[in-house]
């Protein structure tokens, strides 16, 4: 299995984040923060990278309190990451999976919750493309 999600679309940057934005909210998630990676890069100098990359952290706060109450080392994986980005001309929303995080502090429980949270995390992005 691969550590990550990804999937295409026909959508522009904008346009999928707007759509991912929308469908997090139908899940009690959220946007904590939105990283223009390129424009980040850019400000500091390295002019070598172009193109278009955010990063989108998002958080479930209930679901990620249950989880730092469980085991504080979660937190290390937390919170949960999209990137949307342009490669080779198409528009990639992906994400890693919250099961190969987790899965690195050997924690049944842990694993089973990230589980739950990867297949809804994975249906947002279809729903998103």
């Amino acid at each position: 299995m691969d550590f990550h999600y990804t999937v295409m679309t026909n959508k522009t940057i904008e346009d999928a984040i707007s759509s991912i934005e929308q469908n997090l909210k139908a899940h009690k998630f959220g946007v904590l923060w939105q990283l223009d990676l390129t424009e980040t890069l850019q400000k500091k100098g390295v002019d070598s990278y172009t193109s278009p990359y955010r990063i989108l952290e998002v958080c479930n706060p209930t679901e990620a309190a249950q989880v730092l109450e469980h085991n504080s080392l979660a937190g290390y994986f937390l919170p949960c990451k999209i990137t949307v980005y342009e490669e080779e001309g198409n528009t990639k929303i992906g994400l890693p999976r919250p099961t190969a995080m987790i899965g690195l502090v050997n924690d049944a429980e842990l694993t089973s919750v990230a589980q739950k949270i990867e297949k809804l995390l994975i249906s947002i992005l279809e729903k998103s493309k």
